[in-house]
């Protein structure tokens, strides 16, 4: 069957632009995945705004359209990321105001207000009005006009906020600000850093698990490596130590994760599946829409404390028809599709346009097929042993989980057709067909 590109199983526009994921919550029944969108370019020109989308249970979505637009003089440039925090089964949402002012500026030093602002709802689409809680005097005087994305939770009876940003020194950073009141006045507390850690920290989030305290970034500028910071921009946390930074993504196509609680205390992440200043493309924009989310994934700890991904368990619920398949038999399937295997050793897993590996320690995803890779060539992860892999392939997108989601790969990518044919060395497991998710459109 010919592919028309639109996904199954990952949230993405039916118009336009997408990119960060904003505003992740659940509150009055409904989980809520907000995002960055340009709804009228598909190649992010034009009003920056925010899409949403709902649903009850991670499956069953809703697209309700466009909630937030930069229709004041304090966001007029652009509704820039942010977040949500629930409190009585109201959200409140803060996000950062852009504002590019007319004249020969560089803006980075001069030319920008970075404006954090707050609106509240209480059905996740109809806003309250919007109040401007922090300006660029607000800020350091060592910060450049880059500050952004505010993640904002409570902490010892404390509302805390946490925003990335650029120094005049060309390094980044994360700074913290405290508040009794969510609409109260917000107070500089101390600065997060790393020594040479890139010109600029985006997109943070001070989250905790199993009772130890995680910063995560999407810093800019770190220099590139074979296996780590392999895109052109990363991302990845610090643990409470600020010693170790892990990536969370080590394909093609990630960045800008928020992670949110669910009613149950699990810790769900979700990231953009896509990436600024690619030196690869995106088809789908020729056909008016571009970029989608990752899978909702589950953030916990393994046996030796190390952060773990794996898909939120309600994506098992999508499971069709299970087939096993052994090393060496040539598989047919359609996308989408997952794969499972516990694994022994060395193997090989190649289908018509790219090829997985493991060998000599290391993990390798690489395109043989670049009019289906869009320019994508190569990616690898360095893993002392590799004992299984998942992957979920959609109609144009993949996500690989190795070592029970120890490390992750994402990408894009764009088969002519639905029918996937690819054959495993020294690799046995079980495929299952995947059933697609539902999405409404209201608008």
């Amino acid at each position: 069957m010919k592919n028309d590109w639109r996904q199954k199983l990952h949230l993405e526009p039916v118009k336009g632009w997408l990119n960060d994921p904003n505003g992740l919550s659940f509150f009055n029944g409904l989980y809520h995945v907000y995002f960055q969108y340009c709804p009228d370019n598909a190649y992010g020109k034009g009003n920056k705004c925010w899409g949403h989308f709902q649903s009850p249970d991670l499956i069953k979505w809703e697209f309700t359209g466009t909630v937030l637009w930069p229709d004041t003089d304090e966001d007029r440039s652009g509704v820039y990321s942010g977040c949500a925090f629930v409190k009585d089964d109201e959200a409140y949402l803060f996000y950062t105001g852009n504002v590019k002012h007319d004249g020969n500026y560089d803006y980075i030093n001069e030319g920008r207000e970075a404006n954090q602002i707050l609106v509240t709802t209480k059905d996740g689409i109809n806003m309250s009005p919007k109040d401007v809680l922090l300006v660029n005097y607000d800020y350091p005087k060592y910060c450049t006009c880059h500050v952004r994305d505010p993640k904002v939770w409570e902490e010892n009876g404390k509302y805390k906020m946490v925003l990335g940003a650029r120094k005049t020194d060309d390094t980044g950073c994360a700074l913290i600000y405290t508040a009794d009141d969510l609409h109260g006045q917000w107070l500089f507390e101390k600065e997060l850093y790393v020594p040479d850690f890139g010109y600029m920290w985006e997109c943070p989030d001070i989250f905790e698990i199993n009772g130890k305290k995680y910063l995560s970034i999407s810093p800019q500028g770190l220099e590139h490596g074979e296996f780590e910071h392999q895109n052109i921009y990363s991302s990845g946390c610090f643990d409470e130590k600020m010693s170790e930074f892990i990536e969370w993504d080590y394909g093609f196509d990630f960045y800008a994760p928020q992670t949110f609680e669910t009613p149950n205390g699990r810790r769900l992440l979700i990231g953009w599946m896509g990436i600024g200043d690619i030196p690869y493309t995106n088809p789908t924009a020729e056909r008016g829409w571009q970029h989608c989310l990752t899978l909702p994934r589950e953030i916990d700890t393994d046996s030796y404390g190390r952060l773990i991904q794996r898909p939120a368990k309600a994506v098992n619920e999508l499971r069709g028809q299970r087939a096993d398949f052994s090393a060496g038999t040539k598989i047919q399937t359609q996308l989408p599709f997952e794969l499972f295997a516990l694994v022994d050793g060395e193997f090989k897993i190649k289908m018509d346009f790219l090829e997985m590996r493991y060998e000599k320690g290391v993990f390798t995803l690489e395109f043989t097929d670049d009019k289906v890779g869009c320019g994508r060539k190569k990616r690898n992860v360095k893993l002392s042993q590799c004992v299984d892999i998942r992957i979920i392939a959609d109609t144009s997108s993949m996500e690989i989980y190795l070592n029970g989601g120890q490390r992750v790969m994402s990408t894009r990518f764009y088969p002519e057709d639905t029918q996937a044919v690819f054959e495993t060395e020294h690799l046995s497991g079980i495929i299952y067909d995947l059933k697609p998710m539902e999405v409404l459109v209201r608008e």
